[in-house]
């Protein structure tokens, strides 16, 4: 069965950081897209960072400069750098794999990251 196992969330203080992980399984791993979207309550599900199989980047405004996502083909797993962490960053962080227009996107469980003093 195909997994997308994310890890690495929890509470930190504002200006602090988390590495998020996504673990993948089952998939022909480097050929994907491979994304962090995030959903805080309330809100809809929003981008926050995509890596395409060849490396290129985009991430949402909010998080530019702030934010790193990062591939390790080798092991599977899409990484997400978080650095001076704000409040408004709280959320549940989805990893995600996409393929094609043609295909299902795949989804992780998802992880709570909260920021908070």
């Amino acid at each position: 069965q195909v997994q997308l196992v994310e890890s690495g969330g929890g509470l930190v203080q504002p200006g602090g950081s988390l590495r998020l992980s996504c673990a993948a399984s089952r998939i022909s791993f480097s050929i994907y897209t491979m994304g962090w979207y995030r959903q805080a309550p309330g809100k809809q599900r929003e981008l926050v960072a995509r890596i395409t199989h060849s490396g290129n980047t985009n991430y949402a405004d909010s998080v530019k400069g702030r934010f790193t996502i990062s591939r390790d083909n080798a092991k599977s797993t899409v990484y997400l750098q978080m650095n001076s962490l704000k409040p408004e960053d709280t959320a549940v962080y989805y990893c995600n794999a996409h393929f094609t227009s043609y295909t299902a996107d795949l989804w992780g469980q998802g992880t709570q990251v909260s920021i908070s003093s």
